[in-house]
């Protein structure tokens, strides 16, 4: 026999290998050839093409490079060699190899589809979308060209359009595992994530190794709540391709909201081992080390973020929300300098210890949501107001534990009037085990734990309640929803207690607060229509208890003697002008110290060090660690006077120390958040210590310190707590009932939400 004869069959057993997926053996019998005819086009273009197909890319490029310097007219040579480039991301040379190729057979739908995927790669959106038509012309029914066509349309923000293309791509190849994957892709950018799942799944059946599909599950399960089971997804993936940064990413994400904080670091650490330029690890690494109270830390890696990716839309809100926590003066100063250009997508709560500035809260807060939101749900059902005998009324909350709000307002819970109000809990945040928690499930005629239900579920659940009025006791805090509210699936929706501004949200109808915290004059700057109540909005347990055992001065680790001034807000409320204040007053007080809350040791460190540069030892700030609520109360006691912080007051904190008959000055700013202790300090009866700027702040404080009698006068006045309004929680009930029975009168009127203000009501 020949040699052209064996060698022309062993290409053809060699092509059949190929054809047949057994690439080694085709490759080994393609070398063969080639050892023997080197300069053989075919043998080594497809020797080129099984190299592609292993992923040996470089031998694939240098072998089809090879085959084309033996016949560089090759149209099919030519859009294999731009399919290499592509998977080495060389993909300006890649278009410009499959433009070549089509020069040369301009009517090749394959090629042209191969071109569109380089140019998506490229950023070209619109040059790709016209290559997928171009294919799509000459072969309407090409599957591939279908679905790629829709992921551009994705990519350019035309979901309807995408999604119809991929849905032709797969009436074509109905088990077209990419295009369900896609189909999946362009579903969650819906909100449809119920049906993107399914499509995730179904690819998943068809090809159980395809480790994006099972990412993708696991992000579409992160956002159905369900994120056990989306952190199992993402472990599938990496069981598949343990170094891919995307999955590591996902996983980081979720182990963080899972409070598995340590572990969450770890991933995002191993995708910046694996890809040191990944700026969105940088940024979501900053998050986690933010929980773990490592605010330095977490300030670096946003720094780090924000240097990769200048235009990083969330990073800047990172840094200051870090730079706050740290109270780093310096990195705030530069922080609020890029924050004041108006790009930066920051968290409204951020905002809030930044600037009282309520036009920038307002358009901070719209900015946000819609960035969170893209365009909102639809509504599962109509907004019709319902019909009941009793009020249907249902408090949204992530903090029914042991948590600020849950202790101001759990008797509130307890002790509506049942005759006209049916009262829910619907609790979207962890189970803590504590007795708050116990006493907050036996306070609702039904409680809801919610944690694991989708956004769309919790809105379902709400219409089927047939809730008149629902009240988010978040607002814009850590584990807000907006997304279930965006449904608006309550005809009444109320912003209430949890966040001291604007929601920035047309489905948000009222916000309840009172002349003091919100004066008319500012509706301009609130979506919601704004409802006083005649006292304080702030309610309060009257209930709870005053601590137990006073500990010692010294188990406090308190001097032996001399005034305490104190403070024990959060750290990131404390800022430099008040600051000042402060150690001017420990300087004219020299054998006072001032009693800080301890938060994080970064924050604590910085204090030490600013209080030093202003001439006051160290020494003199005493920081008090975090205890069981009651023994918190119970060392208030050993306080003389407490300092409240600008631009965002002490809420929770004022109340704990008002009710301990601690007094306590502030100084009364110009938004919601910076106005609240001087409302609480009016419905005490001590409106006099309600200061206007910080240098009459700081006079009236030195009095107090210095007139011990003064002093005295104003803790008289707080110890009959039975006389004061703002620890009447049954006067404060009945406001807030008539507030609510105002609401369901207008939208069973049929009108439009508007403002009003609730007369006191009587016994």
């Amino acid at each position: 026999m020949q040699k052209g004869t064996v060698l022309s069959q062993l290409f053809e057993r060699a092509l059949g290998l190929h054809r047949a997926g057994r690439f080694a053996e085709a490759g080994r019998l393609y070398a063969d050839i080639l050892r023997v005819l080197p300069a053989d086009f075919n043998t080594r273009h497809m020797l080129g093409v099984t190299r592609y197909q292993q992923g040996r890319h470089a031998e694939a490029l240098e072998l089809i490079g090879g085959a084309l310097k033996l016949e560089p007219r090759s149209p099919q040579a030519l859009a294999n060699y731009g399919l290499v480039l592509g998977a080495l991301r060389r993909f300006d040379e890649a278009v410009a190899s499959f433009d070549r190729s089509l020069a040369l057979v301009p009517e090749n739908a394959d090629t042209l589809n191969k071109r569109g995927n380089a140019l998506r790669e490229l950023g070209r959106a619109a040059d790709a979308l016209a290559s997928y038509n171009a294919a799509l012309k000459l072969m309407p029914h090409h599957a591939d060209a279908l679905n790629n066509r829709g992921v551009v349309l994705r990519d350019m923000g035309r979901l309807p359009e995408a999604l119809a293309s991929i849905a032709a791509s797969l009436a074509v190849k109905p088990g077209f595992p990419p295009a369900l994957n896609n189909r999946g892709n362009v579903l969650r950018d819906l909100k449809r994530s119920e049906e993107a799942l399914a499509s995730y799944e179904r690819a998943i059946q068809l090809d159980p190794h395809y480790a994006e599909a099972l990412s993708n599950r696991g992000a579409a399960l992160r956002d159905l709540q369900r994120l056990a089971e989306a952190l199992a997804s993402f472990d599938e993936a990496l069981a598949l391709e343990p170094h891919h940064a995307e999955v590591l990413l996902h996983r980081g994400v979720v182990l963080r909201e899972m409070r598995r904080l340590e572990e969450s670091l770890a991933s995002l650490d191993a995708v910046i081992a694996a890809q040191p330029d990944h700026a969105e690890a940088f940024y979501q690494r900053g998050h986690t080390l933010q929980l773990l109270h490592r605010p330095t830390e977490a300030a670096a890696s946003f720094e780090r973020a924000i240097a990769l990716n200048p235009g990083h839309a969330h990073a800047t809100g990172g840094l200051a929300g870090a730079a706050l926590q740290a109270c780093d003066w310096t990195r705030m100063a530069k922080a609020w300098e890029r924050l004041q250009s108006g790009r930066a997508i920051v968290p409204p709560l951020t905002m809030l210890g930044y600037s009282d500035d309520e036009g920038l809260h307002h358009a901070c807060a719209m900015r946000y949501l819609r960035d969170r939101l893209g365009k909102p749900p639809q509504r599962p059902r109509g907004g019709a107001a319902w019909r009941h005998d009793r009020i249907r009324l249902a408090y949204l909350s992530t903090d029914f534990k042991e948590h600020a709000t849950a202790f101001l307002a759990v008797e509130l819970f307890k002790c509506h009037d049942r005759s006209r109000f049916e009262v829910h809990g619907l609790s979207i945040g962890p189970d803590d085990g504590s007795p708050m928690r116990s006493r907050l499930e036996q306070s609702f005629d039904q409680f809801h734990d919610l944690q694991s239900v989708s956004d769309r579920g919790v809105a379902e659940l709400v219409h089927r309640l047939e809730v008149d009025i629902l009240v988010d006791l978040n607002g814009h805090t850590f584990g807000y929803r907006p997304e279930i509210l965006a449904f608006h699936a309550a005809p009444v929706q109320v912003n209430y207690l949890g966040y001291p501004g604007t929601m920035g949200a047309d489905f948000m109808d009222y916000i309840i607060a009172d002349p003091v915290v919100l004066p008319r004059d500012r509706q301009p700057f609130y979506a919601e229509k704004i409802v006083h109540l005649p006292d304080c909005y702030q309610v309060n347990d009257a209930s709870r208890c005053s601590g137990g055992a006073v500990p010692s001065r010294a188990d406090c680790g308190l001097p032996a003697k001399g005034f305490v001034f104190c403070c024990f807000n959060n750290h990131w409320k404390i800022t430099p002008p008040l600051f000042d204040v402060w150690m001017r007053l420990l300087e004219a007080m020299p054998d006072s110290c001032l009693w800080l809350l301890a938060d994080n040791d970064a924050a604590r460190a910085n204090l030490c060090r600013e209080a030093e540069a202003r001439g006051i030892a160290p020494q003199r700030l005493v920081f008090a660690g975090r205890v069981a609520p009651g023994d918190h109360l119970a060392r208030h006691r050993h306080a003389d006077l407490f300092l409240d912080t600008l631009p965002y007051n002490a809420h929770t904190t004022a109340s704990d120390a008002l009710w301990m008959g601690l007094p306590l000055i502030t100084c009364m700013g110009e938004a919601f958040a910076g106005r609240v202790a001087a409302s609480l300090l009016r419905a005490a009866g001590l409106g006099e210590l309600v200061t206007r700027g910080l240098e009459e702040y700081h006079t009236l404080a030195l009095r107090l310190a210095r007139e011990p009698a003064l002093l005295r006068a104003c803790r008289e006045r707080l110890g009959d707590r039975a006389a004061l309004s703002l620890f009447d929680t049954g006067r404060f009930r009945r406001n807030i009932e008539a507030a609510y029975v105002k609401m369901q009168a207008i939208a069973l009127a049929g009108e439009a939400p508007y403002g009003f203000a609730v007369e006191a009501q009587a016994v």
